[in-house]
């Protein structure tokens, strides 16, 4: 593999080019119109703009993407995560056009793709799940019967979904008519696909992944799990690694469970398994991501390996050289989303021009970036910046991290998920680690994050003060 085209953006596209070119493969971006002065079209060997700013007219056009890796001679394709990642057409028609796609096989990415169907791959294995209904259903009579089986309340799922896309809790019987009609139609609107099924409603869940490598060798590794429970909109915001409620006992069965998931699809690649886990701590199996996840950075930082290098490595056919038992944890690592959403106006994207933005530095801080001072925040693509990640010897020690690399992020122009990073951090029940999917239901309100910014105002108030009188003092010391 001599040359590796990235097809993505923003602070993936520039993460992968940094390992390509450790590895010393020459990386080719593309881009879209508004992309053109991007970080990742500066740091690439060879760029090409593929369209105008809209995904669906640049990032999504597969057949562009291919016309350009062929006219350079580009032997791998890198998809990152986001728009053609999951795409299993795309992955196989990298395949038709003997260009390597860095990922698993198009029917891997296919079968994990569709809820109902991942559930039917992963049936024979035993690897527990939710109790629900494992086929698709719009009989709404049909769909009363089995809620009532189950007990209320349930949670209405799309099949072809993500991101909480077509996804409804329902309390009770009168409400799931209305609540089926939305999701159903939620979700053909967001992926052409309006399957919907039924699973119980887990009222406390702990979101918890784990990260599998599997080599074309037939080695499959779990590189231990990643905390996702910090979540605004049933999207992830923050992340860890590792949890602190797993035993090592329970991390061993999840772990080896997720084995089974990649078993189960013929898996190849980097990919992650994602389950709940219950107040009882069961953990169920939910569904399996096909591609890098957004917080690998966690997973790098406690085992002390390079993700994409071991995709790239994989993607040339190389057998991995380690053992299971070689795998340990150290220290403890957490990851947030740097967002251009204002919390204090429910997350709502925030657009603008980037008038300052510094970059965090130190020991145990990590910046995954994606854009530079004097940039426009786009509205066409998701609205994040960077990934903060910090790491220490212990969680309390990366939380103290976090809260300090939070203050030195500097960003105006814009409004940012950095407030909101460091209420969380602050919040008893998230440093205790007794929190879970509803942290931000529970906890979170636009007028505790008014109150604490109030007070951070005060003190920085305070010590400008204290610092004026001591610069007074100074000024009338008689000379010496």
């Amino acid at each position: 593999m001599k040359k590796l085209l990235v097809a993505n953006r923003g602070e993936i596209a520039v993460r992968v080019m940094r390992t390509a070119k450790k590895m010393g493969i020459k990386t080719v971006a593309v881009f879209s119109e508004i992309d053109r002065n991007a970080p990742h079209v500066k740091q690439a060997d060879e760029a090409v703009c593929i369209g105008k700013s809209a995904s669906k007219e640049s990032y999504l056009r597969a057949d562009k993407i291919i016309e350009v890796s062929k006219k350079l001679n580009v032997d791998a394709i890198h998809p990152g995560y986001g728009f053609l990642s999951e795409n299993d057409a795309f992955a196989e028609l990298c395949q038709k056009n003997n260009i390597i796609f860095v990922g698993p096989k198009p029917m891997s990415i296919k079968i994990m793709g569709s809820k109902l169907e991942a559930k039917k791959a992963v049936k024979t294995y035993n690897i527990p799940m939710v109790p629900g209904i494992d086929e698709a259903i719009t009989d709404v009579s049909k769909a009363k019967t089995f809620a009532n089986n189950i007990g209320f309340p349930i949670l209405i799922k799309a099949s072809a979904g993500g991101g909480g896309k077509g996804m409804r809790v329902v309390e009770k019987e009168s409400e799931l008519e209305s609540q089926m009609q939305r999701a159903i139609s939620e979700a053909t609107s967001a992926f052409g696909d309006g399957s919907v099924f039924i699973e119980k409603y887990i009222k406390s869940p702990r979101h918890i992944e784990i990260q599998i490598i599997a080599d074309s060798h037939g080695q499959i590794f779990h590189f231990f799990e990643r905390e996702c429970s910090i979540q605004r909109r049933h999207q992830k915001v923050i992340e860890e690694a590792p949890s602190s409620v797993l035993t090592e006992t329970l991390r061993t069965k999840m772990g080896e469970a997720a084995i089974k998931v990649a078993k189960a699809c013929d898996y190849i690649g980097a990919g992650t398994v994602e389950f709940l886990l219950d107040e009882q701590h069961n953990f169920y199996f939910l569904e399996m991501n096909t591609r890098l996840q957004v917080e690998h950075p966690v997973t790098e930082l406690i085992t002390g390996y390079d993700l994409v290098e071991l995709q790239i490595r994989i993607a040339r056919g190389e057998a991995l050289q380690f053992k299971q038992t070689d795998l340990k944890i150290n220290g403890h690592a957490l990851e947030l989303r740097v967002y251009a959403e204002d919390p204090m106006n429910d997350f709502l994207p925030s657009v603008g021009l980037l008038e300052r933005y510094k970059l965090p530095h130190g020991e145990g801080i990590r910046v995954d970036n994606g854009y530079e001072e004097g940039m426009e925040i786009p509205i066409y693509y998701d609205p994040m910046l960077a990934k903060l990640i910090t790491y220490g010897k212990n969680r309390e020690e990366a939380i103290q991290i976090m809260r300090k690399a939070i203050d030195d992020f500097q960003v105006k122009g814009i409004k940012t998920t950095l407030p909101f990073g460091k209420f969380v951090c602050e919040h008893e029940a998230f440093k205790s680690g007794d929190f879970d999917t509803h942290f931000v239901k529970n906890y979170y309100k636009n007028e505790a994050l008014n109150k604490y910014s109030e007070e951070e105002a005060k003190v920085a108030a305070l010590i400008a003060v204290k610092q004026f009188l001591e610069d007074q003092k100074l000024l009338r010391l008689p000379n010496s």
